[in-house]
């Protein structure tokens, strides 16, 4: 979707790929083949690129540094780029610059989970504090390294992987919501309306652009801190910064993610200039597009694998019920629980909208028959 939004520009890329089956890998003319975690891959790769931008924050950071030591620009650069890779080092510098986050800290064993959770009790409170919410420090999306634990018995698991662990409270949201912004190499900023993202089972099923029922007042302070985020961080390209919304009127940083983001798809055809379109500027250092939305309302619903691999032959359906509706789909291999693509759907009416989605999700992945 990065190169979709680069050719209109005559922008060529050149993709490290882990497999040629990779979904850019289908789409992308020049296509290397490698491990992005070899130093000498990324080295024998990044030769006669401009710029190097990511669509993950696996890649491992000292690796980032020595290509910028070689000469090579990287957008975002590692010293923003571990705030996304680290929730430790990423919790160390919101809290440095006064942003607004659950309780929490690096927990070294289930028995000092157990204190963490015994020190967020009022004074004079019984109990033990949990549910606790546990993080592997690296490498968890989409619910993965994640644990809810409601016991110190059960805070056990996620010390097996053998990587830091950060211990967070279990915040009373009401909803989450996400604030999409696009920074410039030179410091021009946009900001995307912030939206609400529903998860079902840890991943994100439907974004609403923009967020329903949502004060001015918050969306504004939501808009800000995300521009300060991306300032503070020295973000360049795009970055998602995920809140909570809590019962009490405040909102709290969730996660950080510096590429374009799922609660970014909406805008590939609900915003002006979409946020693929606005990571190509950014990463170029070229201006940045209107970020603005074109309809009152924009649904993006994600398409899960399901027990049906054909999802071609629901195109005929979807299309002629709903003539508006748009398409993305992966080109990925379908598996029950995948994400494999998405639908987008626009207009005044959010409940109509809302259903349009919703009906051409299920029906591509086979729950809705009719």
């Amino acid at each position: 979707m990065t190169h979709e939004a680069g050719i209109p520009l005559g922008i060529r890329f050149k993709l490290l790929s882990d497999t040629p089956q990779d979904s850019a890998a289908q789409v992308v003319n020049d296509v290397v083949v490698g491990d992005y975690r070899d130093l000498e891959t990324l080295r024998a790769f990044a030769r006669g690129c401009d710029v190097i931008t990511f669509d993950h924050e696996h890649v491992p950071t000292e690796h980032l540094r020595a290509l910028e030591a070689d000469g090579i620009p990287v957008r975002p650069g590692p010293d923003a780029l571990v705030h996304a890779q680290d929730k430790g080092v990423m919790r160390a510098k919101l809290d440095a610059i006064g942003v607004p986050c659950p309780r929490h800290r690096i927990v070294e064993d289930p028995a000092d989970v157990a204190a963490f959770a015994r020190e967020g009790l009022p004074e004079g409170a019984e109990g033990d504090g949990f549910p606790v919410v546990l993080k592997t420090v690296r490498g968890g999306y989409d619910g993965k390294g994640v644990w809810v634990v409601d016991s110190v018995e059960e805070a056990a698991e996620p010390f097996r992987a053998g990587v830091p662990v950060l211990a967070e409270e279990k915040v009373d949201f009401v909803r989450e919501l996400a604030a999409n912004v696009v920074r410039s190499p030179h410091g021009q900023a946009v900001a995307y309306p912030v939206v609400e993202s529903r998860q079902v089972n840890g991943v994100c099923d439907t974004v609403i652009a923009p967020a329903p029922d949502l004060d001015r007042g918050l969306a504004l302070q939501a808009e800000e801190m995300a521009l300060n985020i991306a300032k503070e961080l020295g973000v360049v390209g795009h970055l998602a910064v995920e809140l909570f919304q809590t019962r009490d009127g405040r909102i709290l940083v969730n996660e950080l993610a510096m590429r374009p983001h799922n609660s970014g798809h909406w805008s590939m055809d609900g915003a002006i200039t979409s946020q693929f379109a606005n990571h190509v500027r950014a990463v170029l250092d070229l201006p940045l597009g209107d970020p603005r939305p074109r309809a009152p309302w924009t649904v993006m619903v994600n398409v899960l694998g399901g027990d049906f691999p054909d999802m071609y032959s629901a195109y005929l359906h979807c299309m002629a019920r709903d003539p508006q509706l748009k398409i993305h789909m992966y080109g990925k291999d379908v598996k029950p629980g995948r994400k494999v693509g998405h639908v987008n759907t626009y207009g005044d009416d959010l409940d109509d909208v809302l259903e349009r989605a919703r009906h051409a999700a299920g029906y591509l992945r086979g729950t809705i028959t009719e």
